[in-house]
């Protein structure tokens, strides 16, 4: 583990030190930046393996950061730590870029737990440069999509819901699946925010094109259908 870089962004040294000191134990090495705008020059210059980024923050809050890095295109995996630790308070956190959320006050085991399992997925993660079914087209890489050649501007995790639809492609993807992939959930967090996401997605993929290409499977979730030659005629 000494090769793993992690960034920790947080305010309140006595909180710093304590997480600092937890993860040298377990061989991580740690930067420390105690201000939000610190955080956020660090994780553009430096690539980091894995941020710890506290929610509250006094320049900038952590949901801010978590989207000026996603927009800039920094996909490294981010553990958000906050007080607010309340079922739409993680819905709010994951669906704003966050990989995983983790309540204070936390165990210590807890904390390095999810961040091994999270530096896990992202050494697992291999996918090809560019993904196609039917006629929409996406780029893992740019996290970028486009269909039939038009782009479609997708928030992160339309992005990421629209990828794993692509990766099973054509079968059905459930709204555990979805829970356990995009938002890293092992429970069900009793919102409506695989709803709102798939409802924006679909306003997406179907708004200005002729043939519809996502379903809902009733019972049992989403997928993606690819329209027939025929279909793809003027």
């Amino acid at each position: 583990m000494t090769d793993t870089a992690i960034l920790l962004i947080e305010d309140e040294a006595s909180n710093a030190d304590i997480i600092s000191s937890v993860l040298r134990k377990e061989g991580f090495a740690v930067t420390w930046a105690e201000t939000g705008q610190k955080g956020l020059a660090a994780a553009g210059m430096t690539p980091y393996d894995l941020i710890v980024l506290d929610r509250m923050l006094p320049d900038i809050s952590g949901m801010d950061i978590i989207t000026r890095l996603r927009s800039a295109g920094v996909e490294t995996p981010i553990l958000m730590l906050s007080a607010l630790s309340r079922s739409e308070n993680r819905s709010e956190g994951l669906e704003g870029g966050a990989d995983d959320y983790l309540g204070k006050p936390f165990e210590d085991h807890e904390l390095t737990a999810r961040i091994r399992a999270l530096l896990r997925r992202s050494r697992n993660q291999v996918h090809s440069a560019v993904m196609l079914y039917g006629d929409i087209e996406l780029h893992v890489k740019s996290r970028t999509a486009h269909r039939q050649g038009v782009h479609l501007a997708l928030s992160p995790k339309e992005f990421e819901i629209l990828k794993l639809l692509m990766e099973h492609a054509g079968d059905i993807v459930t709204r555990d699946m979805l829970l356990k992939e995009v938002w890293h959930l092992n429970f069900d967090p009793q919102t409506n925010v695989i709803d709102v996401n798939m409802s924006r997605l679909r306003h997406r993929l179907e708004d200005d094109f002729a043939t519809p290409c996502l379903e809902t499977v009733r019972g049992a979730g989403f997928r993606l259908i690819a329209p027939t030659v025929k279909e793809f005629k003027s």
